[in-house]
């Protein structure tokens, strides 16, 4: 089990460069050959007594076949294209029966055979491929269905005590045949001889081993020293406090590995030793990962980054449950070779093994157990609790479950389907573990490049970096829970060669070019805006609007053009798309009706310019100067330097006013009222001539002073004057109105304000009632030293 989980990265690297193995079809698949594995394949299949082994190789031979049929399915492709655009050219076959001509009949029967003869071979192949693809289908079902089978075997019980002792009598027996073994090596005179002859590199192998093993760890741990004291500031230190991390971790592994190379060049070990030299550089990987892990986790430094929520004392059981899982992942892979080449029963495999499946189980339940320590501390602080803090939770809920479930299903005789559900999970959790450190290497890496110190974990792009690597992830655990390469290797060979859908046939390649295509043309469209919009545009005689008219409707052209050129180039079917586009018509009519609505409303804004950016604009009670106007909308920003978002749908169908829609001149209305017994002429006057004196107002056409009428308590006049710029309307009125009031007042003409005269029907019933009022106020008695009202008329 381990064993698989060391080589992973070299398997999906297999199983990604699968179809780049393919051997070399020039030449044409073997169809005799071809026919002959075929038919012992179905033999094999229908008789079912292969092993998988077996079963794994024939499917590989089938596999090389179908990568030549389908490679052969585009034969003489160029050719047959030619030869239908040629018989489209014919014209179609005359359908009421009247001859053809003798030259065009006899053309169309000659190029009728040349396209069956051009066709036949990929037909061929296609229908061979179909097959091929059967045998493999009906491989891969067979081969799920004993691994399906396998789990709910039921098999020896480990914890019946009439299997233990064959178990121990084998142990004991294989320690004995290597004792002896070792012993016949130490007396061979022809051993000790080549031990002499190899004793210096020996040596050399042992001193480099014990250097690494006792001093490699102390080495390191000094030129970490400067890094941990920079580490929760400097992305920089926390990189090298990282690297020097794994150094720190591998040079006693590396040691442990010499030591063992120093035992295989003693040339004293024999078969049953080179099976146990062969694991210990494996263990000792394990083990040191296994460690290196859970000090990323379960951190013992107080500078370092904390991924759980824990004490100090969950931190520490939980480095020392990290690596003694690493350590029992290592012994059980030595235990499985040693079962393996001495040939032991299954019975006596599983109990041998069953001690380390125990130890396993409650290893991996202490971590589970703190997952959802961390979980509910969160939980604490987060009020609701967020997603990564469930998903705590549950992983952690599952290992628990798992931690306890994988030994008793051992136990009780389902002995494949506990270690089936055991080890897997221990290398999951790893697998997640070396997940989160690689998602807070990218960050440091980030933070070291941009400079950036803090929030980095929710910056943009370490953010789809972890994402990457998550899906990067998703074929090793397929490959951990069971998954063959073989399969993991069709899934990604049919990734890249794409699939139909719809009639459109979507694949990596496609998606690429089109990507690279439209990027291309939106980045040559913004170029051009940017080239129309600062060199072209201002040396015409277009306006501001005009100008970004132009501009906004480069843009969209642009991007259809883009996207049309893309689709083009991706290899897309127009026509499918267009079914597809009036299939949705109907949706698109209901559902989007009012996203449409403003599109074209903004086209039309865009051709027609009823409003242009910077006009000034009133729709209802909406008054401001136009900002911007986009597909959907138009921002207008009012005169308190707010926005109101208008669909642009508002704009064509409603009533708009617009203040500077040819030019900016508008007539300003300044009223004016004087007392009633003023000279009227004098008035007029004086605001004709404050008129004319304001520099902003035109004099063709001059302003005039009305004289609107008897008002109920003033004269009412009325400036009106056509300003150069209506945009500064509200500050010609202002100045007016100074103006004005320092005029008036020269000349004593008074501004009169409202007033009303107020008639008392009868006085006495209101002297009556304040007479009665007084009394009662006397004699309560309770504020007989406040000061007196103040008469008020």
């Amino acid at each position: 089990m381990m064993r698989r989980f060391l080589v992973l990265c070299l398997v999906v690297l297999t199983a990604l460069s699968a179809p780049v193995w393919a051997q070399d079809t020039s030449l044409g698949p073997d169809y005799d050959q071809w026919t002959q594995l075929a038919d012992r394949a179905e033999g094999v299949i229908d008789a079912e007594r292969a092993s998988d082994p077996a079963f794994e190789t024939l499917r590989a031979q089938i596999a090389e076949y179908r990568e030549q049929f389908r490679a052969a399915t585009g034969t003489n492709a160029a050719r047959i294209e030619t030869l239908r655009a040629q018989i489209v050219a014919l014209g179609p076959v005359p359908e009421d029966g009247s001859p053809e001509p003798d030259a065009i009949s006899s053309q169309r029967t000659d190029l009728g055979a040349r396209l069956a003869e051009a066709e036949a071979p990929g037909r061929r192949a296609e229908a061979e491929l179909r097959r091929a693809q059967g045998l493999i289908g009906e491989i891969d079902r067979l081969l799920a269905s004993r691994q399906a089978g396998a789990l709910l075997t039921l098999q020896p019980s480990p914890i019946n005590p009439a299997n233990w002792p064959g178990a121990i009598t084998a142990v004991f027996s294989y320690l004995n045949s290597l004792a002896n073994e070792n012993l016949r090596l130490w007396s061979s005179p022809i051993y000790q001889e080549e031990f002499s002859e190899n004793l210096p590199l020996v040596l050399l192998y042992l001193l480099v081993g014990m250097v690494l093993i006792l001093r490699g760890w102390r080495w390191v741990g000094r030129m970490m020293r400067g890094p941990v004291e920079q580490e929760e500031s400097s992305p920089t230190a926390r990189l090298s406090v990282f690297f020097l991390s794994i150094a720190q971790h591998g040079l006693p592994a590396l040691g442990v590995i010499a030591l063992a190379q120093a035992v295989e060049e003693s040339s004293f070990v024999g078969l049953r030793g080179s099976v146990i030299l062969a694991a210990i550089p494996q263990i000792a990987i394990t083990v040191a990962a296994a460690i290196w892990i859970g000090r990323q986790v379960f951190p013992a430094r107080e500078t370092a980054a904390r991924p759980l929520n824990l004490p100090e004392v969950k931190l520490a059981r939980g480095r020392r449950a990290a690596g003694w899982l690493g350590l029992l992942m290592g012994v059980s892979q030595l235990v499985d070779a040693i079962a393996e080449s001495e040939g032991f029963q299954p019975a006596e495999r599983l109990v041998i093994f069953f001690p380390l499946v125990i130890l396993t189980g409650l290893f991996l339940a202490r971590l589970g157990r703190f997952l959802v320590l961390h979980a509910k501390a969160q939980s604490d602080l987060e009020d609701p609790a967020s997603l990564r803090t469930r998903v705590f939770g549950l992983i952690g809920r599952a290992v628990l479950l798992l931690g306890f479930a994988g030994p008793v299903l051992a136990g009780v005789g389902y002995f494949t389907a506990g270690s089936s559900f055991l080890f897997p999970a221990v290398l999951s959790l790893s697998l997640l573990a070396l997940l989160g450190v690689l998602q807070r290497l990218v960050a440091n890496v980030y933070g070291a490049f941009t400079g950036r110190q803090e929030g980095l974990d929710e910056a943009l792009t370490p953010t789809l970096i972890g994402f990457l690597l998550t899906l990067a992830s998703v074929p090793v655990f397929a490959l951990i829970w069971g998954m063959r390469q073989a399969q993991l290797a069709d899934l990604w060979e049919q990734l890249i060669l794409g699939f139909d859908l719809g009639g459109v046939h979507i694949s990596p390649r496609s998606f690429l070019s089109f990507a690279i295509v439209f990027v291309v043309g939106y980045t040559a469209t913004r170029l051009i805006q940017s080239t129309l919009r600062n060199s072209v545009l201002p040396k015409t005689k277009l306006d501001a609007g005009g100008r970004n008219a132009v501009v906004t409707g480069t843009g969209y052209v642009g991007i259809f053009l883009a996207a049309l050129v893309a689709i083009t180039v991706a290899g897309i079917d127009l026509s499918s798309i267009a079914i597809v586009a009036g299939a949705l018509s109907v949706g698109i009519g209901f559902g989007l009706q009012a996203i449409v609505s403003n599109f074209v409303s903004g086209i039309i804004l865009l051709v027609e310019r009823p409003i242009k950016e910077g006009d000034w604009i009133q729709i209802g009670t909406t008054a401001g100067y136009v900002r911007e106007i986009s597909v959907r909308s138009t921002r207008i920003e009012t005169f308190d330097r707010s926005d109101v978002i208008v669909p642009n749908a508002d704009l064509i169908s409603g009533v708009v006013t617009n203040m500077t829609h040819h030019n900016a001149t508008g007539r300003v209305i300044v009223p004016v009222g004087v007392a009633y017994g003023t000279d009227t002429r004098q008035v007029e006057t004086i605001l004709k001539e404050v008129a004319e004196a304001h520099p902003m107002v035109l004099l063709t056409p001059p302003p005039n002073v009305i004289f609107q009428g008897f008002g109920a308590d003033s004269l009412n006049f009325e400036i009106r004057a056509i300003l150069r710029d209506v945009n500064w309307m509200l500050s010609v009125k202002s100045d007016m109105n100074h103006e004005i009031a320092k005029r008036f007042a020269e000349a004593g003409i008074e501004i009169p304000f409202a007033q009303r005269d107020i008639w008392i029907r009868n006085p006495d019933a209101l002297k009556t009632t304040a007479a009665l009022t007084g009394a009662e106020t006397e004699e309560d008695g309770d504020d007989t030293d406040a000061p007196p009202q103040e008469e008020q008329t």
